[in-house]
């Protein structure tokens, strides 16, 4: 038997990783240690992992500077149209890894580390998670990002720097208990710091109205620090920037004339100032209006738009053009993609710098406003809506307040001239919600200030025109777009599933890394005994590989025959952990009850965080881990079955789980959840799907055809019969025995025996106020489990549909999603130039 390879030799042989030339070899080798040395000189005798860590991410950096630079100064001289997307949230994990495949270094790095007597891996497990998003919103921004620098597009990401960012998730007794993520301790190598471009943010203040126009006065100055990281496009030396901003103190905080004397308490308050970028709101799906969220929403787009606006000013093309002052051509250079209604601001903002400050008449500032915006809907979720307090804005921002009420009463009287005397139509439409108190809905002011809004998937973007903007869509039709969200192929399958990747590129060559359509030809190999072999084995090796780490984490054993039943996302009532959890259970008591009948064993995994003041949800977690304690401890049940619960799901964790799942769940309700991302990286890594006909999951059936996922439960239809209706929850639970068994024990305190009554609250809302219908789909979905159980139990016949998924995932790739935002929203052609690299000369 010849001894089995290396992690470090396995690497090697994978093509799609790069040729590690000898003389590149030597010349990583060279910069680590020159890198090393600095950082040891300076600091102490011995290195550490981190140290190694460190020397390697600036090794890999001074291959990012030249292209950056030269990127940079590319865009300067073609002046071509500039993207900037902002968003609240950048949800970037890990970069060193995804910095090494985009330039085309890893196996180049891979080598020298090993011969430097260092594994590659374990230096990359030292690198933090960028954790500045709490889900979906912030990790789709993150994969649009390495999309738009692969397509060759003028792009920026603008947002904010958190100090710290989604907190760490510790179980402790079954609870989350949240701890902060000090997520910059050991510093960050990737980004650089630009304080020449600091730029001042305004908050509260008068406005004077003047015979010269309205001036926003006796404001308090916050200053905006920009942090750049740079964007590496997959192999075609282009690199973007993506710029955070941090909050500052301006010098003479609280030092003016009314606080003379408390010279130290002055100081100490510059604190509130910089706690603008201190901490991410850990909502997922959920508005919470605090003036602080509001404060931070303001702060991005302010330092966004005098940042855009010096770019467009002092543009190559401005200089030659004396006309250059003149906003005119300002749509044809600048699109401003707003990412869900948190930088809805920027409308309101442009139309004050156009107005106030440019001095444009409305008229004109208002058409240059609307064909530079274009607004992306990210949820129906009532809850989810911002709707702030206008009393807020009174005090926070009193001249956008006014500028809102103008864009507002302009916009009224349009629908009232279209629809006369139809005064509810403009109750629903306006701006402003009446009530106590008053409120602006964030969303309408979006709808009414851009030229394109779109939802994520084809579904959503139907209920979108046909429910929540439904009078803004009889209006204007030709607003409303869909663009089905995508993931990026790069890190979700040749960084995170290398071993498929390969196998995949032995079949049908590399191109299809930036052009995902090209796995169709995969369909020609679903019968191909060896392939079908292959793509069993990568994933044996996958669930071998992360069973190793669960055991190493968790000191759990795992069974690698078992299903890996994965349900990973953020923790929420509409996504329905709970029903996942009824199926664990109805499970268990099937085995209780026949102990001797041969099952097919699994290993569901549920991982998630709560929003740390989401009592549901926290509760839900508790469910879990206590069915955990139950079954993982029941001799009776043996291997059969087993519930681990994914502390601190996360990117870096998501690389891990998603390659060795063989059972994605996306079981929200039909209608809820706006597409999903999780469900196509499942998808494109060999697992299949059970879900709901809800989001993404419905062009994935499209794609691959229905027979080759698992699809249960109500569709929109049936769920909105339903609401007519009205659900009733017990018929289900008096019909259905296993159903009535399983809420018995969660209510009789059989999974909380030290505290019956532990789980009143999930139970009672469950029984009494479900808003997402747990019981409606429940008996589907066991019997759809039924039907996965059945087909694994043939491993050939369950291999087929994974290839047949895979081979249909191309539409997924998030280069398709932004080749369309790029033609039919921003009017741009994506670009397949490849920028010299800093060692070519320039032409």
């Amino acid at each position: 038997m010849s001894k089995p390879l290396t992690d470090h030799e396995k690497r090697k042989q994978i093509s799609v990783r790069g040729i590690a030339g000898l003389g590149d070899v030597v010349e990583i080798k060279k910069s680590f240690n020159r890198h090393l040395h600095f950082t040891l000189v300076k600091d102490r005798n011995v290195a550490t992992p981190r140290d190694y860590y460190f020397a390697l991410a600036h090794t890999v950096r001074d291959h990012l500077v030249g292209r950056w630079i030269r990127t940079q100064q590319y865009y300067y001289e073609k002046d071509p149209k500039r993207i900037h997307y902002l968003s609240l949230e950048f949800y970037m994990g890990r970069t060193l890894q995804n910095t090494m495949i985009n330039l085309g270094l890893q196996n180049t790095c891979d080598e020298a580390i090993y011969q430097l007597g260092l594994d590659l891996e374990e230096l990359e497990e030292i690198e933090e998670d960028a954790g500045l998003g709490n889900g979906g919103l912030g990790r789709l921004a993150a994969c649009f990002l390495d999309s738009l620098a692969s397509l060759g597009l003028a792009a920026y990401g603008y947002g904010i720097r958190y100090e710290f960012g989604i907190f760490n998730q510790k179980i402790t007794n079954g609870w989350q208990v949240e701890e902060a993520d000090d997520w910059l301790r050991y510093g960050n190598p990737w980004e650089k710091a630009r304080p020449e471009y600091m730029l001042p943010v305004h908050f509260y203040g008068q406005v004077e109205h003047t015979p010269e126009g309205s001036k926003w006065v006796g404001t308090q100055v916050v200053l905006a620090m920009p942090y750049d990281t740079p964007v590496p496009g997959y192999n075609n030396n282009t690199v973007n920037t993506m710029r955070l901003w941090s909050a500052k103190a301006p010098n003479d905080f609280n030092l003016q004339e009314f606080n003379v004397g408390d010279y130290i308490q002055a100081v100490l308050d510059r604190n509130l100032a910089e706690n603008i970028s201190r901490v991410l709101y850990p909502n997922d799906n959920f508005f919470e209006g605090k003036e602080l969220r509001l404060k931070q929403e303001y702060f991005v787009v302010a330092a966004t738009l005098q940042d855009i606006i010096r770019r467009f000013k002092s543009s190559k093309f401005g200089c030659r053009n004396p006309v250059r002052t003149s906003f005119e051509t300002f749509p044809e250079k600048v699109a401003i993609q707003l990412n869900d209604t948190h930088p809805a601001l920027a409308i309101p903002e442009l139309m004050r710098i156009l107005v106030d400050i440019e001095h444009l008449d409305w008229k004109k500032a208002w058409e240059i406003t609307t064909k530079t915006c274009a607004y992306t809907n990210h949820t129906v979720l009532p809850e989810a809506l911002e709707r702030w307090p206008v009393y807020m804005f009174v005090k926070l921002l009193p001249r956008h307040l006014e500028i809102i009420y103008e864009i507002n009463q302009r916009h009224l009287d349009r629908i009232a001239a279209l629809y006369p005397g139809d005064v509810d139509r403009l109750r629903r439409m306006s701006l402003i919600e009446e009530g106590d108190p008053k409120r602006i809905n964030m969303a309408h002011l979006c709808v009414v200030g851009s030229h394109a809004v779109n939802g994520v998937a084809r579904i959503h973007s139907d209920i979108v025109k046909s429910t929540v903007f439904k009078d803004f869509c009889d209006v204007e039709p030709e607003k409303f777009q869909n663009k089905t969200n995508g993931i990026t192929p790069r890190r979700w399958l040749l960084l995170c599933n290398p071993g498929l990747a390969d196998i995949i590129a032995e079949k049908i060559g590399e191109d299809f890394l930036t052009d995902l359509f090209q796995l169709r030809k995969l369909s020609d190999f679903i019968n191909d005994e060896t392939f079908i072999r292959d793509v069993a084995k990568v994933k044996q090796e996958n669930k071998l590989k992360f069973a190793a780490y669960l055991e190493n984490e968790y000191k759990v054993k795992i069974n690698l025959e078992s299903i890996f039943d994965v349900h990973v996302k953020r923790v929420h009532e509409y996504k329905r952990q709970l029903l996942n959890c009824l199926h664990v259970i109805t499970l268990y008591n099937r085995i209780k009850k026949d102990p001797n009948k041969k099952v097919v064993p699994r290993t569901v995994m549920i991982g998630g965080k709560a929003a740390p003041g989401y009592h549901m949800a926290k509760m839900i977690i508790k469910l879990i881990t206590s069915v955990g304690e139950v079954v993982n401890n029941d001799p009776v049940v043996d291997d059969g079955l087993k519930v681990i619960f994914l502390e601190n799901y996360r990117v870096s964790l998501a690389e891990k789980v998603i390659p060795a799942a063989d059972l994605s769940e996306q079981i929200s309700t039909a209608g809820t959840e706006a597409s999903g991302t999780g469900n196509m990286k499942f998808m494109l890594n060999g697992a299949l799907t059970i879900g709901t006909m809800d989001g993404a999951n419905v062009e994935m059936a499209e794609e691959a055809g229905e027979e080759n996922l698992f699809i249960f439960g109500m569709r929109v239809a049936d769920v909105e019969a339903m609401d007519k209706k009205g659900y009733n929850a017990r018929e289900y639970y008096d019909r259905l025995p296993e159903l009535k068994q399983a809420m018995d024990q969660i209510s009789g305190g059989f999974f909380s025996p030290k505290e019956p009554e532990l789980f009143k609250d999930v139970v009672n809302m469950l029984m009494n106020h479900d808003r997402f219908k747990v019981f409606a789909d429940y008996e589907s979905y066991i019997s759809c489990q039924e039907k996965v159980n059945q087909l694994y139990r043939n491993p050939k016949e369950w291999t087929k549909k994974v290839i047949k998924n895979i081979a249909a995932s191309g539409k997924f790739s998030s280069d398709r999603t932004i080749a369309e935002y790029a033609r039919e929203i921003w009017g741009v052609e994506p670009s397949d130039v490849k920028i010299p690299p800093p060692n070519e000369p320039r032409e």
